[in-house]
């Protein structure tokens, strides 16, 4: 009788097998060097480590300090999971910002200047908006034009169409009454309500958190709940993490932006994930302009303002590569908390506001050279 071989086992010769030349072994630092969100990760480090040394008796990390920067994160967040996986897959969208005000004047117009009911206004702004995203991927596919020209054009057709809609049908660019056309709609609640209310009651009762002392809201939580935008944000997150990293349409995102002609041959369809993912970031800009119009109160037309440049930033400090098919949604995420904090976090040091584009512009030249560096590790280049 032959004896079986285990794996493992040393040769006739009783020496070990030969490692496979075609097999190439990694280390562990080397694997936690390009993982996507460690550039971030150090970021945010370093961000809060300042900021406790600079602001830390200036209310910042109070209750209301933490709900101040974590509101503005959220809401970079919201539009950088759009913007994080159509960059995974190869394709960038600077219509972002236009969108989100042209969604917010259509939401406007209609529940207020035509008598819709509110849900059916903010239903009718989300399939506007992800039509013009489909329409933006089809053009990107069909043409073969890059996405940042075809996305360029948009940018000014979005903003110019809602300026002119608005002054043509209410001879202004901002438009008011939506929080008293949103009362008591179920779906506005889901965009422009609280969670939790009770709990922070109940957390200022017992003294971990302060009461106002006077004015009309004297006796009540200085935090009455966590802001829709807020659940919305970690919402999107989760899903576009899960999507991205669990599922098989996960895999075909990542493989349309690494090699799109390559994914083709193996059957992937490349052209309608693509196209999707622009109509899951005009889905992203929506939500953002929902949350906003039923905050304020009021739709402008100039909202949304370089909003998209913001997004790609966060997405580039969160570690994804500016060619596509790397990148993380997590990472992504961690970029926009950067901005909100730092955004904040320069108000409550006292520091000129103006300071923060300039901010802005040396965390992403950083951001660059660290994700091609992390591109040469990956492939290998010199």
């Amino acid at each position: 009788m032959s004896e079986s071989v285990q794996p493992g086992a040393q040769g006739a010769s009783g020496q070990p097998p030969e490692r496979d030349e075609r097999v190439r072994e990694v280390s562990r630092f080397r694997k936690a060097l390009i993982r996507p969100e460690l550039g971030a990760i150090c970021g945010v480090i370093l961000v809060f480590v300042y900021f406790l040394m600079v602001a830390r008796d200036t209310g910042m990390f109070s209750a209301e300090g933490v709900m101040n920067w974590g509101v503005v994160s959220a809401q970079f967040m919201i539009i950088a999971v759009g913007a994080c996986l159509l960059m995974i897959a190869g394709e960038f969208d600077l219509s972002v910002g236009s969108m989100i005000g042209f969604s917010g004047i259509v939401i406007a117009l209609l529940s207020v200047t035509y008598g819709w009911p509110m849900w059916a206004a903010i239903i009718a702004a989300f399939l506007l908006a992800m039509a013009i995203g489909w329409v933006n991927g089809f053009l990107v596919i069909k043409t073969g034009l890059p996405s940042f020209i075809v996305t360029l054009a948009f940018l000014y057709i979005l903003r110019g169409l809602t300026i002119f809609i608005s002054i043509s049908t209410t001879r202004q660019t901002i438009i008011g009454g939506v929080k008293e056309a949103a009362e008591g709609d179920w779906l506005a609640a889901l965009f422009g309500g609280k969670i939790l209310g009770g709990l922070f009651v109940w957390l200022a009762d017992i003294g971990v958190i302060g009461k106002f002392v006077a004015g009309t809201r004297a006796g009540q939580p200085v935090i009455d709940g966590i802001p829709m935008l807020m659940v919305w944000a970690l919402a999107l997150i989760i899903f576009a993490h899960v999507l991205l990293t669990r599922t098989q349409f996960g895999n075909w995102i990542f493989a349309a932006g690494g090699d799109a002609q390559a994914a083709r041959y193996v059957g992937v369809p490349v052209d309608r994930v693509k196209i999707l993912m622009f109509v899951f970031t005009a889905f992203c800009a929506t939500v953002f302009a929902t949350c906003q119009v039923l905050e304020f109160g009021s739709a402008a037309a100039d909202r949304g303002l370089l909003k998209e440049f913001e997004a790609i930033i966060s997405v580039v400090i969160g570690g994804a590569l500016l060619t596509g098919g790397y990148g993380s949604v997590i990472g992504a995420a961690f970029g926009a908390l950067i901005f909100g904090v730092v955004q904040q976090g320069l108000f409550f040091a006292g520091v000129e506001s103006s300071l923060f584009r300039v901010f802005l512009g040396v965390i992403l030249l950083l951001a660059v050279v660290l994700n091609t560096y992390i591109r040469r590790l990956i492939t290998g280049e010199r």
